[in-house]
């Protein structure tokens, strides 16, 4: 070659290199003093969506606030397999630069450029994605000038390595690589590691095993292509990469490589949206209570209704927390992107075992019943005596209230033709009680509303006495298709489970559990006319003596009647408000066989009073709230009132411990072998409600059962009553509470008597004409 021309091409060769070098480092100082680079600030805050989480008693995050399903797991939580796996395959230099891997941009353009190997990627180290994660990229293609968004995509990948480099000035390894693993979208709507293995794996990050871990970082490359659920073999394939990258990097040995690669891929596929998860009516519940605004007495159809609401936003912290606690800054604090973490009263096992409960009672055996009943009604999911403008009216009105409806007419369809849409037939996914715990199909929106209607639901609520703290909270069958509330939001019609209530007045008076009544119908004016309940004792009983304990035992509305007319209606409302019952009730005489709707919560909540030994303890969700750094936020204690006495309370216990061993309630010992329960059943008009609110020394709970409208139920007594709708529930339920040890509730727990208590109940008397004869009302005699 002729020297001047050698010269020539060195001499362009450095002018390209050192020129292009040269605009490569204005281009990049431009950067940094114009552009928009995030500060010091924003990159020990970033603002990352993250969700706030919902601790259970027992330590657990059983579900979540969120728009992005992230959450932070700290660096102790990650295995190291995971980490290693993440380098590995991300970045293998990752130790040995400072966010800009020089040596690996020029491998990947070398074989990019020259020899067209797209595999190398992008050649981005883990500290670069960080960046491009927390920060965000313009992607916005501009097709009328692709010069104009290839100088737009250079700039931001220059800001990215200006931000990389900041990041690894204020952050040490360990603190970038576990951000990342929090920040990454995993597909399936799973961002940050918690999200995905809790979606892909139904695990915890520090449960995940190396072939686990291996498998979570393969999605990362290509979300939708390497999804095990949409793409499995290709999966696979990345995965077994993702170990030969792990041994070919130290991390792992050949034998490890080969006997994990040999293994498939076990998922246990769930999908974290806000369907998922369990407790999530209580998620609801808690987010309206949090949200709650200050009540305004317009919004109130009764006084006492805003009396209560007022006095919860006056004395119970929770109620309107969002409302009440802004942040330092000002603003108000958002449930579904600032990471708080909210420690709940609730606990994982007890409620997983409500859950299961509900499940195994209605699906298993309720629901299969109800289903051969409808099969022989004319007006199915209706009973025979419906009149047909009542159904008309109950079919209409769950159209127009239906997401459906709503969406129509914000379309602009007009009423006739939104309601010829609700006749045509679509593809849909329905409830059913199979193991998916749904079915697709094709069906009318008409008829799916009926469909829907032929279900039974189920409420349940669980409380610890003496800290009303909330352990289980089930507000249906099935979150993702049933979401009304029946637990706290919903009411309805209690029945005799009010009738405790009217015995604790009587208690309270003077009366014990062996006083003496005449056992025959009572009657009371109402108006121009005269009101008798309907008596629900056999022929053979009346007009014996019988005792108050045999009165509640065996749920007589004659009993309930007669101490009706004792005490009036007026002293049973003040009764039932002492003992914790929120809802405005109506004084009227059909009160002492439970003519009022209540909710399931206000309920138990009253019944807790009971094993509370007279305390009145209000229902608590949370114990504290922190923001997403740990600085706690808030504390919440008990909140307490001395509602009836001690003694008054434990002559309520043993009255219901009859209930249970003797009487309506009796097949928790026969059928579930419940020792030490008190509680009492409760069946309403034409068997549309069926209840039963228990308690042991240690837990209060109370089922509700029942179809959405009242016009739907059972033809008979002996599957529609609260023995048969409700009390299963709960016997399944404190089957599994009683086995597990870890929860600390047993069978050998029992009510203790108020000190110095010197009284006997057995209620053995000495006349022909008694049933459980006794001492006569008036004896008080509780003491030494």
């Amino acid at each position: 070659m002729n020297p001047d021309t050698k010269k020539k091409i060195i001499k362009w060769f450095w002018i390209v290199l050192l020129g292009g070098l040269g605009t490569i480092l204005v281009w990049l100082t431009c950067v940094a003093i114009f552009a928009d680079l995030p500060s010091f600030r924003e990159l020990e805050d970033p603002k990352s969506n993250l969700a706030t989480l919902l601790y259970s008693e027992d330590g657990k995050v059983f579900n979540t606030f969120h728009l992005e399903n992230r959450s932070f797991v700290s660096r102790e939580d990650l295995p190291q397999s995971l980490v290693d796996a993440a380098v590995a395959t991300e970045d293998a230099r990752f130790y040995k630069h400072s966010g800009i891997d020089f040596t690996g941009l020029a491998r990947v353009g070398f074989k990019t450029i020259l020899l067209s190997d797209s595999s190398q990627g992008g050649g981005s180290t883990i500290t670069q994605q960080l960046a491009k994660s927390l920060f965000g990229r313009d992607t916005t293609m501009d097709h009328a000038n692709r010069v104009v968004y290839s100088f737009k995509m250079v700039n931001t990948k220059f800001k990215e390595w200006l931000t990389a480099v900041k990041l690894e000035r204020n952050y040490t390894k360990d603190e970038i690589v576990t951000m990342y693993l929090n920040t990454i979208f995993f597909g399936s709507n799973a961002f940050g590691i918690r999200a995905a293995a809790a979606t892909y794996f139904a695990k915890t990050p520090q449960e995940l095993s190396v072939e686990e871990s291996a498998c979570l970082v393969g999605i990362v490359n290509k979300p939708t292509r390497y999804n095990p659920v949409l793409n499995y073999d290709q999966s696979l394939a990345r995965r077994n990469y993702v170990l030969k990258q792990m041994r070919r990097n130290g991390y792992i040995s050949q034998h490890e490589c080969d006997s994990l690669s040999a293994l498939p891929i076990t998922l246990n596929y769930r999908t974290q949206d806000h369907n998922a998860g369990i407790g999530a009516y209580f998620r609801d519940m808690l987010y309206h209570r949090m949200n709650a605004k200050k009540p305004q007495r317009s919004s109130y159809s009764h006084v006492e209704d805003y009396r209560a609401d007022s006095l919860l936003w006056k004395d119970d912290p929770l109620y309107g927390w969002l409302e009440k606690n802004p942040k330092p800054d000002g603003e108000r604090y958002n449930l579904y992107t600032d990471g708080l973490r909210i420690y709940t009263t609730l606990d994982s096992r007890m409620q997983r075992y409500a859950e299961e409960a509900v499940a195994e009672h209605l699906g298993r055996d309720l629901q299969p019943i109800f289903n051969n009943e409808l099969a022989y009604k004319t007006n199915a999911p209706f009973s025979n005596d419906v009149p047909a403008d009542i159904r008309k009216r109950l079919m209409n009105q769950a159209m127009r209230w239906s997401d459906r409806w709503r969406g129509l007419k914000r379309e602009g369809y007009s009423d006739k033709e939104a309601e010829e849409t609700f006749m045509e037939k679509v593809p849909m996914r329905v409830f059913a009680w199979n193991k998916k715990h749904y079915i697709d199909t094709v069906m009318t929106p008409y008829d799916s509303i009926r469909y829907y209607k032929s279900f039974l639901r189920s409420a349940m609520v669980a409380i610890e006495p003496h800290t009303g703290k909330i352990k289980a909270y089930v507000g249906g069958p099935d979150y993702r298709f049933f979401k009304y509330d029946n637990a706290g939001q919903g009411k309805r019609q209690v029945g005799s489970t009010i009738k405790p209530y009217l015995y604790t007045l009587a208690m309270q008076e003077g009366f014990n559990p062996c006083s003496k009544v005449v056992n025959v119908p009572y009657s009371f004016p109402v108006g121009d006319t005269v009101w008798t309940p309907h008596s629900t004792d056999k022929a053979e009983y009346i007009g014996r003596t019988v005792t108050l304990k045999w009165g509640l035992t065996h749920s007589s509305n004659n009993i309930s009647a007669y101490l009706m007319k004792q005490f009036g209606p007026v002293a049973m409302v003040e009764m039932c408000h002492k003992m914790g019952v929120s809802s405005w009730l109506d004084p009227v005489f059909s009160l002492c066989v439970g003519s009022c709707d209540l909710s399931v919560m206000e309920m138990v909540a009253a019944y807790n009073t009971y094993p509370s030994r007279g305390v009145y303890t209000w229902p608590m969700m949370v114990t504290r709230i922190e923001d997403k750094s740990g600085n706690v936020l808030a504390t919440f204690s008990p909140h307490k009132r001395e509602a009836i006495s001690d003694p008054t309370a434990y002559l309520m216990v043993n009255l219901m411990q009859g209930v249970v061993n003797e009487g309506t309630a009796s097949r928790l010992r026969w059928k579930y072998n419940l020792p030490n329960i008190a509680g009492k059943t409760g069946t309403t008009n034409d068997h549309s409600d069926g209840w039963f609110i228990g308690y042991s020394p240690k837990l209060t709970a109370g089922v509700w059962t029942g179809a959405e409208d009242r016009q739907v139920h059972f033809e008979s007594l002996y599957y529609g009553g609260g023995a048969n709708m409700a009390l299963p529930i709960y016997g399944l339920f404190m089957q599994k509470v009683y086995s597990d040890p870890s929860i600390g509730i047993g069978p050998d727990d029992v009510f203790v008597a108020p000190l110095g208590w010197n009284m006997n109940l057995t209620c053995t008397g000495s006349s022909d004409d008694d049933l459980d004869g006794g001492n006569t009302g008036g004896d008080n005699n509780y003491f030494d």
